[in-house]
């Protein structure tokens, strides 16, 4: 597992109280090599019986848990950042996909756009004093294919689409910076297919027989995908099968 990080490397997940980030934390830790994971959730997780991990509650979407993240870590390095923090959809704030022009909302696409992309990228703000350095690190942060500007064909749902797209550059934009912090960096956006969770439940009745993927075999392949990643260079964007998604 994650061949190019160190015997006993340190992780932080995100979102870890959600379907994937949940298992992305089950899968590091029924690994040996990880020697410390920090599981960040909104709401108090799971009582997990391995020594290795720490569960930490902040709202990252808020500058006050961004800012209690970044106090727990104080600095120590990180090697490996897996981002899951994502919406499309929210019944209580009344946020839907839309299906065309007429359905846009300026607060909707604002809520999406803050979840989805300016969160992430502010929490890479917060992590720079645990990125910096020389040692080896990988960022990972969960998007979608259809932020890919080149592959939309199909239209609608207007604010996801622009949101995981804006993602997308913020991250590949930080990528430049990061590297100038760090030689042995690697910044990696990621397509993890539709997974049987509650963002993608509402919709799974379209899903073609075969092409809804359990949050446990997301996890496996998107942590062998890492695996393959050089350190050093461009933000590369990837799905579930490790093929290259255009930007």
């Amino acid at each position: 597992m994650l061949v190019q990080l160190p015997e006993g490397f340190t992780t932080l997940v995100t979102g870890a109280g959600g379907g994937i980030g949940g298992a992305i934390v089950d899968a590091l830790l029924a690994s040996l090599r990880p020697g410390r994971v920090i599981g960040v959730s909104r709401q108090p997780g799971a009582q997990v019986d391995d020594t290795r991990f720490e569960s930490l509650t902040a709202d990252l979407t808020t500058p006050e848990g961004r800012e209690r993240l970044a106090a727990h870590l104080n600095g120590t390095p990180l090697h490996l950042v897996f981002n899951t923090l994502g919406m499309l959809h929210d019944e209580a704030l009344g946020i839907h996909p839309e299906k065309k022009l007429d359905d846009l909302d300026a607060e909707a696409m604002a809520h999406l756009f803050h979840v989805n992309a300016a969160t992430p990228a502010l929490l890479l703000q917060a992590l720079q004093p645990s990125l910096k350095g020389q040692h080896p690190a990988l960022v990972a942060s969960l998007s979608a294919r259809v932020g890919s500007i080149e592959d939309n064909r199909l239209g609608g749902w207007y604010a996801y689409r622009a949101s995981k797209a804006a993602h997308n550059m913020l991250m590949r934009t930080a990528a430049v910076e990061l590297r100038r912090l760090n030689r042995s960096l690697a910044v990696v956006c990621l397509h993890p297919g539709t997974t049987d969770t509650g963002l993608s439940r509402p919709f799974q009745a379209r899903v073609p027989e075969g092409k809804l993927f359990t949050p446990a075999f997301v996890a496996e392949r998107l942590l062998a995908v890492l695996g393959e990643r050089p350190l050093g260079g461009a933000a590369s964007f990837h799905d579930w099968a490790g093929e290259t998604v255009a930007w």
